[in-house]
């Protein structure tokens, strides 16, 4: 799914000069990866190429289930293992696994085929998003407008996202040991602004602090389809 909105561009007053960010919008992909998981790299590098373009917001969530195996992954969190089942429960499905990409938070590709992950890329983006979202930040405050272009009612769930655009790691043990890994994208929090009754438009404002990249998105529950999402990076 795709959003088709005016890109937004804001100034914040740094130290120094003013530091400009664009309003981007695009499909929602989450990665489901582990340092411990010799199979995940080939997803990360994909994950790499992704978060080039501008018609999609590439997240990387490290998850905990692998750590006994020989190396602690420290950017996992329980909370993107929690939510990666409640995907998987949701599909109906009974294991979890790395590295597996979830697509506009309805389709669930194996995160190392390409050409799947490309066909679900395009296919999301011919779709028009539900949600309408513009976001402004003057210092730390967050400004989140949305409203609804199509016949969507209900609540649903406004989430905010933080990540760190790239991160580096030298791993010593476990299945990659010996290999220097640079991650991107990866989120160290993910968390719900409000429930938003969808039949009035909504305009919200939250405390953000630094500099690293936010994504809002809006969701039909908590492991149901992306409504509509958008960050400023």
């Amino acid at each position: 799914m795709r959003q088709m909105i005016s890109a937004l561009v804001f100034a914040a007053s740094l130290a120094g000069g003013a530091a400009v960010a664009e309003q981007t919008t695009g499909t929602v992909i989450e990665l489901y990866t582990s340092q411990g998981c010799s199979s995940c790299p080939p997803a990360d590098d994909m994950l790499k190429e992704l978060a080039s373009r501008d018609d999609v917001i590439p997240l990387a969530l490290h998850v905990d289930y692998w750590d006994y195996i020989g190396w602690v992954d420290d950017l996992a969190n329980p909370a993107f293992t929690a939510r990666q089942q409640a995907f998987a429960e949701a599909a109906g499905a009974r294991t979890i696994y790395t590295p597996q990409m979830v697509i506009g938070g309805m389709d669930h590709v194996i995160g190392s085929r390409p050409m799947e992950v490309m066909d679900q890329i395009v296919a999301h983006n011919a779709r028009p998003d539900p949600v309408d979202i513009t976001m402004s930040r003057s210092g730390d405050t967050l400004t989140i407008d949305a409203e609804t272009v199509q016949n969507t009612r209900g609540d649903a769930v406004v989430q905010l996202v933080r990540y760190v655009p790239e991160i580096t790691r030298n791993i010593t043990k476990g299945e990659n040991a010996g290999r220097t890994m640079a991650y991107v994208n990866v989120v160290y929090s993910w968390e719900v602004a409000t429930v938003w009754d969808t039949s009035a438009p909504l305009s919200l404002q939250a405390v953000v602090e630094g500099e690293d990249p936010i994504v809002v998105i809006v969701q039909d529950g908590t492991n149901g389809p992306i409504l509509g999402a958008a960050q400023l990076r």
